[in-house]
């Protein structure tokens, strides 16, 4: 097949969205198809065998000064650019809707020389879609979760009316169910994430394929040579991400009996202002330590060093460190927050499983796995041999090609 894969965001180290694209057009390739990537910055580095394509995107969202560039005055003012612009000044997240636009008229452009069997999003959804749907070539989309967990989560903590209402805007909720709905299958990577789908943009299930994600576990793996700190626990995800459950995780700190030290690897976010409150609140600032951002072998050696593992999130559509860390032979708590039960599979086998929200139930379960060395030992090898047997990024790619056949096949039957 001649695939054509968008992503709004390439870099496979900015954000989970990246790391999908990356490695999905890496083994679609291997499998021998013709592998095209539109891809907006900051871009993924090329990569034998695909054929990368890019498109601009000038971050006016997060940039608050400089806007017009020396080298290109007059960029602002074109059509895309100026949008993007004047909607980031209200709040919007702009970003993938404008992507949309851009990736059409890239595809037009393509379209020219080159003939797509299928066109396949990653969590885009923007109303230039409704545009490429016209070439008449099959079109799906790829969504982790919807962005309505999000913003309710946001709003489970106290926050003033203008922040509110920056988060309304912020989170294009309309847009994304509207363009799901018209898009001729989707693709999740869990069932809990399907579920919510259903729920939030009423896309039904028979229009929807479960394909889990996959994990490079010759990257991800144990580091026997490496000494373990004693009374050690690693949190790795977004501090200032409301619905991964730092608070409850600070809370449990306060509550074991075993006094460990944390140490948290939130990719250096920006304003650490909502978890900093609650360190201090709880008297921890002298037991967790911020590495900021860290190269991937850094973060392999870190879980190697550590003794377990915690992920207490509120909602993960997957929960790729959760996988990480499992892969790496370190035993994983994890909530039950959407679909970490299905990443971890079997309680007390292959990983420990807690209530979301809880954080007594918590504590005892660091408290017991930080007292029993052997239970850890034999979860830690469980949960690298689930991650192998199911979660590899040949599988996902294997069965997004069965997804892509089906939904080819039923396209050209109309």
């Amino acid at each position: 097949m001649k695939i054509c894969l968008l992503t709004y965001r390439g870099n496979p180290y900015c954000g989970g969205q990246g790391i999908y694209t990356m490695y999905i057009a890496r083994e679609l390739a291997k499998l021998g198809h013709e592998v095209h990537v539109i891809q907006g910055p900051p871009y993924f580095p090329p990569m034998e065998g695909i054929h990368i394509h890019y498109v601009s995107n000038h971050n006016y969202f997060n940039i608050k000064q400089n806007y017009i560039k020396p080298h290109k005055p007059f960029a602002t003012f074109s059509p895309l650019n100026f949008y993007e612009f004047i909607a980031s000044k209200f709040g919007i997240f702009p970003e993938i809707e404008t992507f949309s636009f851009r990736a059409y008229l890239k595809l037009k452009e393509l379209l020219k020389i080159h003939k797509f069997d299928i066109i396949h999003d990653n969590q885009s959804l923007g109303y230039g879609f409704l545009l490429i749907k016209q070439f008449g070539i099959p079109f799906i989309s790829t969504i982790h979760h919807p962005l309505s967990i999000d913003r309710s989560t946001w709003f489970e903590y106290p926050s003033d009316f203008r922040l509110k209402i920056k988060r309304v805007l912020y989170y294009p909720l309309i847009m994304q169910g509207f363009v799901a709905r018209r898009m001729d299958h989707i693709i999740t990577v869990s069932h809990d994430a399907a579920n919510e789908i259903n729920r939030a943009f009423g896309v039904k299930h028979e229009k929807m394929s479960v394909v889990y994600n996959g994990l490079d576990t010759d990257f991800f793996k144990p580091l026997p040579h490496i000494k373990k700190k004693p009374n050690s626990v690693i949190f790795v995800g977004n501090v200032e991400d409301r619905k991964k459950g730092v608070v409850y995780l600070l809370k449990a700190m306060t509550l074991t009996k075993t006094k460990f030290h944390l140490t948290v690897v939130d990719g250096g976010a920006p304003n650490r202002m909502y978890v900093t409150k609650w360190i201090d609140k709880f008297g921890l600032n002298d037991r967790i330590h911020f590495t900021g951002k860290i190269p991937g072998e850094k973060l392999i050696e870190l879980y190697a060093s550590h003794e377990l593992a915690v992920s207490p999130s509120l909602y993960e559509g997957f929960g790729f460190p959760a996988a990480e860390a499992m892969a790496c032979e370190l035993p994983l708590i994890a909530s039950d927050g959407g679909a970490l039960p299905e990443v971890v599979g079997n309680h007390m086998e292959t990983g420990y499983v807690v209530k979301s929200r809880d954080p007594y139930s918590l504590a005892e379960a660091i408290d017991y796995l930080l007292l029993n060395p052997e239970e850890r030992k034999k979860m830690g090898k469980a949960a690298r041999k689930r991650i192998t047997e199911v979660f590899t990024w040949e599988n996902a790619a294997r069965e997004m090609e069965k997804v892509y056949r089906e939904v080819i096949d039923a396209y050209s039957g109309f």
